[in-house]
């Protein structure tokens, strides 16, 4: 039993979780462990992925601490059973725990640091209620006591308390910061590994709310680290994987990105209670839609739903995809007020545009580009540039090509610095056809054919599709119309009505309607059918173009 203590004691300082769960389990069997042992042994057994075994022995150990008349550390025990459960999804347990540990610090109201420690649960749940203000003052009430205390667990988690819910509450700068605060304690190792990994995800989490890229990727990184060197480790896995594929589909790594969503989703099936399973599937299901795999896309969607992840914006993109535009359009405008963050937000109201404008309700998605403009702010440059293209591509559809360009060349800057070469790609063909429209075909065939490359490097089909049909080189200019109004000539031949031209150049029926009359101005024409005689008698309609692509 000895050789079995002593070979769980250490490996439990070196955090080699596995070693230390198989000694000191040894040791529990030959006979039962003292409290700190026990303690040792409910930690190693969650670390390990080992949740019952963890629920048990945090048990025995509060009982252990009670019949030493220990109430402190008893409450300390209660609370961290009530955080196993609760991270594993067995809320009631949970609060049961937590009300327990309450009534005995009730009973024996001498200060110390555990009161401390039942603040918290308290602050997440006035989270959860979205009540932020409530919040804060709970998280700064515990992290007095942490001060008082001198205890560094409990003041990383009320500091990153805190910060979370300044951020709820408008105050982003301050909010990171304390955030920041946090995290050097959780990197310098002053932090007990539970509550490590815990606060690790939390804030990385955070960032992907508030769309700071930078700070994302800076604690992701960090979390891979800590989680390599503990090889061990089950929980929090999956939350590092989930947010490294993200960065990593943002950056063009789509394979790769590919790869660590499918092994997020092997870890976190092998954990009850693990909702991020949903992340992970709608991850994929972005993968799976940007390479063309709409049906794989469709069910990875219809997976991240049953997992209580929500399917959008994705899944209205897919639609688009399929052409069911109305379908589309009904699901995201429904969606947009259901938003649950400021990244979440503006990435609803960024599809919003796209597909109204598929819609030819250029109207709709100017108002969604003001309401996208509105919620970036310059201390994020993901929603700026994400504000930029929605903004430019409204613009072209409003037939402003000129202030199109300008917004759109800040976005096509914006997402390089960010190092997203897709979007940055999908803002260059929208410069192409703005360029287009200023008659300015030689520029406009480098654009698309620039983002055809990046396309094709990325194994973007549809996007290849697309600027497959946009890249058809045009007639030239005659009889005085513009390069946009030969453009809408060769539609009309090709049988398109006001609408559909419109959704083919992504401009309004109302901007098409004073196109055609130019035309038949220009032309000394009165009709549709008179218009299409004259583009055919003048080459305008070859016959392998006759679909009429723009």
């Amino acid at each position: 039993m000895a050789d079995a203590l002593d070979r769980g004691r250490s490996a439990f300082l070196r955090q080699d979780w596995g070693e230390a769960y198989a000694g000191l389990s040894a040791a529990d069997r030959e006979a039962p462990l003292e409290s700190d042992d026990i303690e040792r042994l409910a930690t190693t057994a969650y670390l390990t992925g080992r949740d019952t075994e963890s629920v048990a022995a945090w048990t025995r150990a509060y009982h252990e601490r009670l019949g030493q008349n220990d109430v402190a550390l008893a409450v300390r025990c209660a609370f961290w059973l009530g955080f196993v459960l609760m991270n594993v999804g067995e809320r009631a347990r949970a609060g049961g725990w937590f009300a327990r540990a309450r009534k005995l610090l009730d009973d024996n109201p001498r200060p110390c640091v555990e009161q401390g420690y039942l603040l918290m649960p308290d602050g997440i749940q006035l989270v959860i209620e979205d009540d932020p203000a409530g919040a804060y003052a709970k998280f700064e009430e515990a992290d007095r006591i942490a001060q008082r205390f001198g205890d560094a667990d409990l003041l990383a988690f009320a500091r990153h308390g805190r910060g979370r819910a300044l951020i709820r509450l408008g105050e982003i700068a301050a909010g990171v910061a304390l955030l920041d605060e946090a995290m050097v304690a959780i990197t310098a190792g002053e932090v007990s590994p539970i509550l490590a990994g815990d606060v690790y995800c939390s804030v990385i989490e955070a960032c992907h709310e508030i769309a700071d890229l930078r700070r994302a990727h800076e604690w992701t990184a960090a979390l891979s680290q800590w989680c390599d060197a503990q090889p061990d480790l089950v929980p929090y896995r999956g939350q590092c994987l989930i947010r490294r594929a993200e960065i990593m589909q943002l950056r063009g790594e789509w394979q790769d990105a590919m790869d660590e969503a499918r092994r997020a989703c092997e870890r976190l099936s092998q954990l009850p209670g693990q909702r991020a399973i949903g992340a992970a599937f709608y991850q994929q299901a972005e993968l799976h839609r940007l390479r063309g795999e709409l049906e794989e896309a469709e069910e990875a969607y219809r997976q991240a739903s049953h997992w209580g992840r929500s399917p959008e914006p994705g899944l209205s993109r897919l639609r688009l995809a399929r052409g069911e535009v109305e379908s589309a359009a009904a699901a995201i405008r429904r969606e947009v007020g259901e938003a649950r963050n400021r990244r979440a937000s503006a990435m609803l109201l960024a599809a919003h545009v796209e597909i109204m404008l598929a819609a030819n309700d250029v109207a709709a998605a100017r108002t969604a580009a003001d309401a996208l403009l509105r919620t970036a702010r310059a201390d994020s440059p993901l929603l700026l540039a994400f504000a930029a293209a929605a903004h430019g591509a409204v613009l072209l559809a409003e037939d402003h090509a000129t202030t199109a360009l300008d917004s759109l060349r800040r976005a096509w800057t914006a997402w390089q610095d960010l190092e997203a070469p897709y979007e940055a790609a999908r803002v260059r063909v929208l410069i192409g056809l703005a360029c287009r429209a200023l008659g300015d075909e030689g520029t406009a065939v480098m654009e698309l054919d620039a983002a055809r490359r990046v396309f094709e490097q990325l194994g973007a089909a549809p996007d290849i599709a697309r600027v497959q049909s946009l890249s058809e080189k045009p007639v030239e200019q005659t009889a005085g119309l513009t390069a946009r109004e030969v453009q809408v000539l060769r539609l009309v031949a090709a049988g398109k009505t006001n609408r559909g031209i419109a959704a083919d150049l992504l401009i309004s029926e109302k901007t098409v309607a004073r196109h055609v009359s130019n035309i038949f101005t220009k032309l000394c024409l009165s009709s549709r059918s008179a218009a299409t005689a004259y583009a055919y008698e003048h080459d305008l309609v070859a016959p392998r173009d006759s679909r009429g692509s723009a």
